[in-house]
């Protein structure tokens, strides 16, 4: 086991986290305890499941991986026992969504690129194994999905994947490179909202 491999399991309890935060935090209905339990459990592996799929490794890491099970597990404790101070957190959601976001760019880009697809594919697969746990969370908790907001979000997981790549490419030490491409996923979107910046918006003509 590899430092990678904690960091792909930190990336699904934090996204874990995420998901029965926002679940919890809607107003417009009472989830009970499987219901938080649930979105946390989607939003944790869903990128990490379309990612397998898509590469055709079966069985898939939550079915493979009983700690990646664990994992989400020690993301609904927490969740279930300071409720009240994560909710508080006016920052608490999008925190470990940006974290999540961060950690599973670089470990979907690294499966991506073990499994021998091109470095593009890698890019995009990295970045789908990000995105979209959190545009299953959002579709369930009726919200829109992230990735059609006007917020940086999944071009700083592109940016982060880019990274990644090029740094493997110069055959970067593999803990670093996790590290270092994490971090800027995570620091282009805590810039990105804290200065309110987006990308232009495409509006076809009328």
């Amino acid at each position: 086991m590899d430092l990678s491999y904690f960091f792909n399991l930190a990336g699904v309890t934090v996204f874990a986290v995420s998901g029965a935060l926002a679940a919890a935090e809607k107003k417009t209905y009472h989830a009970d305890a499987f219901s938080v339990f649930f979105t946390g459990f989607i939003t944790a592996i869903g990128g990490g499941t379309l990612r397998d799929i898509t590469l055709g490794n079966y069985p898939v890491s939550w079915v493979s991986d009983s700690n990646v099970l664990w994992a989400i597990f020690a993301g609904f404790a927490i969740t279930f026992i300071f409720p009240r101070f994560l909710i508080r957190m006016k920052t608490g959601i999008f925190f470990f969504d940006t974290v999540g976001i961060g950690i599973y760019t670089v470990i979907g880009t690294r499966i991506s690129l073990l499994s021998g697809v091109n470095p593009f594919a890698a890019a995009i697969l990295g970045m789908v194994s990000a995105v979209f746990g959190g545009v299953i969370r959002d579709t369930l908790i009726n919200e829109v999905p992230m990735i059609f907001r006007r917020e940086i979000y999944a071009t700083a997981c592109l940016a982060g994947a880019i990274l990644y790549i090029v740094l493997d490419k110069f055959e970067v030490n593999g803990s670093l490179n996790t590290t270092v491409s994490a971090l800027l996923v995570i620091i282009i979107r805590m810039i990105a909202v804290r200065f309110n910046l987006s990308l232009p918006k495409f509006r076809l003509p009328e």
